[in-house]
């Protein structure tokens, strides 16, 4: 694969990302309600004053104007100042980046670590009764929304078992010296094994909730694909020379069907990105997705325009990476 191909596959994203931008810019400018008066309140202002703030926040130009100085000032990586933190975008994303991160990893890996050992075994023991059940579960995983799946966890789990928190990050009682922004890995660092347990505790139920639905596609796709693998002739060949029949699903067989696995791996990660603004709000996450939430009901601009454009480029970044790996994985196949 040479640069040059690279390079051109790249700019083809640009469009993408210039789109999400004029939509996401739109749909802002479009939602009812006005910001100021979001911001005034029950505040007895003036008109004089109502203006001053509308022109200190840049509400007063044309629509056109606004989105054309927005795209130009995110080249630069500044994205303006939030109306209701009145601090950088910029800053108030990075606070809240490494929860959002954090927990998408760990239903990454949980996802992961789920899906391909449930997909092998059913594909080994075809139509038996644990093929069914993982197909029907991965339907049940891929029906149910999010939000109602998260209640159903924290009803049985912390409710009713009361063995794992409702919500937040870590309990109160815990005080963790912040040095990569990520608790599970900042306990470890600090020695506080106990703090570290609370703080997997805290995250397992949403990690779960969120990992659930790309837990079912993948199982999925790497049962289809170790059935596809099986028939072929080299698999009956490694079969034929009287190789263990480990060596024949693991060194032969699953190293191929992997292949489409991490494929739509790599691109459901977006999709853990976006599916998490729903998921830290019922868990109370305080993550960027719950965060990107609050900013819409407070018509925070700035703020929701920045975080959508980098849900944008993640998941465009996500899907270019998957595509290289798809080649890496499969030399036939080319950009």
């Amino acid at each position: 694969m040479t640069s040059g191909k690279l390079l051109e596959r790249f700019l083809q994203l640009l469009p993408v990302l210039l789109g999400v931008s004029a939509i996401a810019f739109a749909m802002m400018a479009l939602t009812p309600g006005d910001p100021v008066q979001i911001m005034i309140g029950d505040q007895s202002v003036t008109p004089e004053q109502v203006e001053t703030l509308r022109r200190d926040l840049g509400l007063d130009q044309p629509l056109y104007k606004r989105f054309i100085l927005f795209l130009g000032n995110a080249i630069s990586g500044d994205f303006g100042t939030s109306f209701y933190h009145r601090r950088p975008v910029v800053d108030v994303i990075a606070e809240r980046l490494p929860a959002t991160i954090e927990l998408s990893l760990v239903a990454l890996i949980f996802a992961l670590g789920t899906a391909i050992p449930l997909g092998v075994l059913a594909a080994i023991r075809k139509n038996s009764l644990l093929d069914r059940l993982a197909t029907v579960g991965s339907l049940l995983g891929v029906s149910m929304p999010g939000f109602w799946f998260g209640i159903l966890l924290i009803m049985l789990f912390a409710v009713h078992l009361q063995i794992f928190p409702v919500s937040g990050r870590i309990g109160f009682a815990y005080e963790v010296p912040s040095i990569t922004g990520f608790l599970l890995i900042d306990t470890l660092l600090n020695g506080n094994l106990r703090a570290f347990g609370d703080a997997l505790r805290h995250i397992m139920l949403p990690a779960i909730t969120l990992g659930l639905p790309m837990t079912a596609i993948l199982m999925r796709v790497t049962r289809t694909s170790m059935l596809e693998v099986l028939r072929q002739d080299y698999v009956t060949f490694a079969d034929a020379k009287g190789l263990s029949r480990r060596k024949v699903l693991f060194r032969h067989a699953l190293k191929n069907a992997l292949i489409p696995t991490v494929s739509v791996a790599a691109i459901e990660t977006g999709s853990l990105l976006g599916g998490n603004m729903i998921i830290e709000t019922v868990f109370g996450w305080p993550g960027l997705g719950r965060l990107v939430v609050e900013s819409i009901f407070l018509r925070n601009f700035p703020l929701v325009q920045a975080a959508v454009l980098f849900y944008a480029v993640t998941y465009v970044l996500l899907n270019f990476i998957a595509d290289i790996l798809y080649t890496v994985l499969n030399p036939r196949v080319k950009l």
